[in-house]
Protein backbone atom coordinates (compact mmCIF):
# COMPACT_ATOMS: atom_id res chain seq x y z
CA UNK A 1 0.00 0.00 0.00
CA UNK A 2 1.26 3.48 -0.79
CA UNK A 3 0.13 6.80 0.60
CA UNK A 4 -0.71 9.45 -1.99
CA UNK A 5 0.41 12.73 -0.50
CA UNK A 6 0.50 14.94 -3.55
CA UNK A 7 2.80 17.03 -5.63
CA UNK A 8 4.38 18.99 -2.77
CA UNK A 9 5.85 15.79 -1.34
CA UNK A 10 7.10 14.83 -4.81
CA UNK A 11 8.74 18.25 -5.18
CA UNK A 12 10.38 17.85 -1.77
CA UNK A 13 11.66 14.36 -2.61
CA UNK A 14 13.06 15.49 -5.95
CA UNK A 15 14.87 18.39 -4.30
CA UNK A 16 16.17 16.08 -1.55
CA UNK A 17 17.65 13.65 -4.08
CA UNK A 18 19.28 16.42 -6.10
CA UNK A 19 20.59 18.06 -2.91
CA UNK A 20 22.70 14.93 -2.30
CA UNK A 21 24.33 15.22 -5.73
CA UNK A 22 23.66 16.51 -9.21
CA UNK A 23 21.83 13.81 -11.11
CA UNK A 24 20.09 12.99 -14.37
CA UNK A 25 16.43 12.19 -14.95
CA UNK A 26 16.50 8.40 -15.17
CA UNK A 27 18.63 7.99 -12.04
CA UNK A 28 16.44 10.49 -10.21
CA UNK A 29 13.33 8.56 -11.22
CA UNK A 30 14.83 5.31 -9.90
CA UNK A 31 15.66 6.90 -6.54
CA UNK A 32 12.24 8.51 -6.12
CA UNK A 33 10.53 5.24 -7.16
CA UNK A 34 11.99 3.62 -4.04
CA UNK A 35 9.55 5.63 -1.93
CA UNK A 36 6.82 6.79 -4.32
CA UNK A 37 5.05 5.35 -7.33
CA UNK A 38 6.30 7.75 -10.02
CA UNK A 39 7.05 7.33 -13.71
CA UNK A 40 9.44 9.27 -15.91
CA UNK A 41 6.43 10.80 -17.67
CA UNK A 42 5.29 12.17 -14.29
CA UNK A 43 8.72 13.25 -13.16
CA UNK A 44 9.91 15.25 -16.16
CA UNK A 45 7.11 17.85 -15.94
CA UNK A 46 7.99 18.24 -12.24
CA UNK A 47 11.64 18.80 -13.15
CA UNK A 48 10.67 21.41 -15.76
CA UNK A 49 8.43 23.21 -13.28
CA UNK A 50 11.10 23.20 -10.56
CA UNK A 51 13.53 24.58 -13.11
CA UNK A 52 11.05 27.25 -14.26
CA UNK A 53 10.48 28.23 -10.61
CA UNK A 54 14.22 28.71 -10.15
CA UNK A 55 14.76 25.74 -7.82
CA UNK A 56 16.79 23.64 -10.27
CA UNK A 57 19.25 24.38 -13.02
CA UNK A 58 20.55 22.05 -15.72
CA UNK A 59 23.74 21.35 -17.58
CA UNK A 60 24.72 18.72 -20.14
CA UNK A 61 27.57 16.23 -19.88
CA UNK A 62 28.74 13.89 -22.65
CA UNK A 63 27.86 10.24 -21.99
CA UNK A 64 28.43 7.40 -24.46
CA UNK A 65 28.42 9.68 -27.49
CA UNK A 66 25.48 11.85 -26.50
CA UNK A 67 24.65 14.48 -23.92
CA UNK A 68 23.04 13.63 -20.62
CA UNK A 69 21.13 16.40 -18.86
CA UNK A 70 22.00 16.83 -15.19
CA UNK A 71 19.94 18.68 -12.61
CA UNK A 72 21.46 20.80 -9.86
CA UNK A 73 19.80 22.61 -6.95
CA UNK A 74 20.02 26.40 -6.92
CA UNK A 75 20.39 28.45 -3.72
CA UNK A 76 16.67 29.24 -4.03
CA UNK A 77 16.00 25.48 -4.37
CA UNK A 78 17.99 24.79 -1.19
CA UNK A 79 15.90 27.36 0.66
CA UNK A 80 12.69 25.80 -0.70
CA UNK A 81 13.85 22.32 0.33
CA UNK A 82 14.55 23.53 3.88
CA UNK A 83 11.02 24.95 4.04
CA UNK A 84 9.61 21.65 2.78
CA UNK A 85 11.71 19.78 5.34
CA UNK A 86 10.42 21.87 8.25
CA UNK A 87 6.84 21.34 7.04
CA UNK A 88 7.53 17.60 6.72
CA UNK A 89 8.86 17.36 10.27
CA UNK A 90 5.73 19.06 11.61
CA UNK A 91 3.45 16.83 9.47
CA UNK A 92 5.33 13.69 10.53
CA UNK A 93 5.00 14.59 14.22
CA UNK A 94 1.23 15.06 13.85
CA UNK A 95 0.85 11.75 12.00
CA UNK A 96 3.00 9.97 14.62
CA UNK A 97 0.79 11.38 17.39
CA UNK A 98 -2.33 10.05 15.67
CA UNK A 99 -0.81 6.66 14.83
CA UNK A 100 0.72 6.22 18.27
CA UNK A 101 -2.70 6.94 19.79
CA UNK A 102 -4.13 4.01 17.82
CA UNK A 103 -1.39 1.69 19.06
CA UNK A 104 -1.50 2.86 22.66
CA UNK A 105 -5.22 3.62 22.85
Amino acid sequence: MGFQLGSVLLDACVLAVVMKEDTYGYKLTQEVKQIMDVSESTLYPVLRRLQKDGFLTTYDQPFQGRNRRYYSVTPQGREQFLQFYEQWKHFREKIDDIMDGGING
